[in-house]
């Protein structure tokens, strides 16, 4: 069993996220996404894909990038080579 970061709940199928040095226990994606995902820069939900990078706010489209006045915007997708 393990106590989730987010909510402190000790759950028989817990999970543990480790990315670099950080990492967290949960009992659910929606703590996990909670403690992970960035928050858009003008609506602030979680960004669970791509999202639009302006100058380095994280947007969850391109309709809140250009509402939050960003101008040039890109998607964070490289593409293959």
């Amino acid at each position: 069993m393990g106590v989730c970061t987010m909510c402190g709940n000790d759950y028989d199928r817990s999970f543990t996220i480790t990315r670099g040095d950080r990492s967290g226990t949960y009992d659910s994606l929606e703590c996990a996404v909670t403690d992970w995902a960035p928050a858009c820069g003008h609506c602030g939900c979680r960004v669970l894909g791509h999202g639009v990078d302006v100058e380095g706010t994280v947007f969850c489209c391109s309709h809140c990038a250009k509402a939050a006045g960003g101008g040039r915007h890109s998607d964070r997708a490289r593409a293959r080579s």
